[in-house]
């Protein structure tokens, strides 16, 4: 369940309080308290938080990264930032990761940052490029180039938005969180963008396939992403899309909704006293309107003529 968190504050000490909750090794330094003003806003899911947050005072802040990896984005005039005894460009996102990271600003300055579990996004990483000896270190703190920093905003948009409408939406918050997760990785340099280029288990045998869709259809109502379909199959995320893609001419996800949207239309059909909504939440739909969409592209009639029905 996400954990979200609200604190408007005039006090130096909640500022540090706060981020020290998100990230241990955060300092604030040489701060002027007779000028602080802070507005904090975050979604925290087990091993990811999203944090949005701004803080008005002239400030040297600093972290030092060693079991979490931060994304982050600061908007504001008379910034500077420095990572890995390197100067980095403000007007783009950067990356703490390995060793510390420094940041300095006057009057106002806007947050914007991703915190990840080292460890949970080196196992998410690993299934996902097929590597499974990839670690994740040695990160360049700079975003590879312009396009991949617009990325990762949009991303981060995407995400934060999304986060505060799911309204505890497992399965919805799982899918976000991956998502904010190989953006990132995929914004900087790292051997994750490194895995990605090799190529690994492009071949498949059918049984895996047959592996994956059994899986798919013992867990269709459980959050259930990619990479546990894969583990489930003993193969690489991208090795089983393209079995999936070579076998049945679809993807793991694809069939993996089609199994809940028939799920769904069947105890539609039988009767189940309650209302398609929630039915639709049970198959794993974020929405029932988006659910409605694909019952209609599959039975050709709206879900909740087919409840009037039975």
């Amino acid at each position: 369940m996400a954990d979200r968190l609200t604190v408007r504050s005039r006090g130096i000490d909640d500022v540090e309080r706060v981020w020290q909750r998100f990230v241990p090794s955060a300092r604030l330094e040489r701060v002027d308290p007779q000028r602080v003003s802070f507005s904090w806003n975050s979604v925290e899911l087990p091993g990811f938080s999203v944090v949005a947050y701004e803080l008005a005072a002239s400030v040297h802040s600093s972290v030092r990264m060693d079991e979490q990896i931060m994304a982050c984005r600061m908007i504001g005039d008379d910034i500077r930032v420095e990572a890995e005894g390197r100067s980095l460009d403000p007007r783009r996102p950067w990356l703490a990761a390995d060793g510390g990271a420094e940041a300095h600003w006057t009057g106002a300055a806007r947050v914007r940052a991703l915190v990840f579990d080292r460890s949970d996004a080196e196992r998410l990483a690993r299934i996902v490029s097929g590597d499974d000896r990839l670690v994740l270190r040695r990160l360049d703190p700079a975003a590879r180039d312009r396009a991949a920093a617009t990325q990762w905003e949009r991303s981060f948009a995407h995400v934060s938005a999304s986060l505060e409408a799911t309204h505890d939406d497992p399965i919805l918050s799982a899918e976000l969180q991956r998502h904010a997760l190989l953006t990132t990785l995929s914004t900087f340099h790292t051997p994750y963008v490194d895995a990605l280029q090799r190529s690994h288990q492009r071949r498949a045998a059918p049984r895996t396939v047959r592996r994956a869709i059994a899986h798919i259809e013992a867990h269709a109502k459980e959050p259930l992403l990619l990479e546990d379909i894969a583990v489930a199959s003993g193969i690489s995320s991208r090795g089983l899309q393209h079995a999936f893609r070579r076998a049945l001419d679809t993807t793991p996800m694809e069939y993996l909704r089609l199994v809940r949207v028939v799920g769904a239309h069947e105890e539609l059909r039988a009767g189940v006293p309650v209302s398609v909504a929630e039915v639709a939440r049970r198959w794993g739909f974020s929405s029932a309107s988006r659910f409605a969409r694909y019952h209609r592209e599959h039975y050709g009639q709206n879900p909740a003529q087919v409840a009037r029905m039975f």
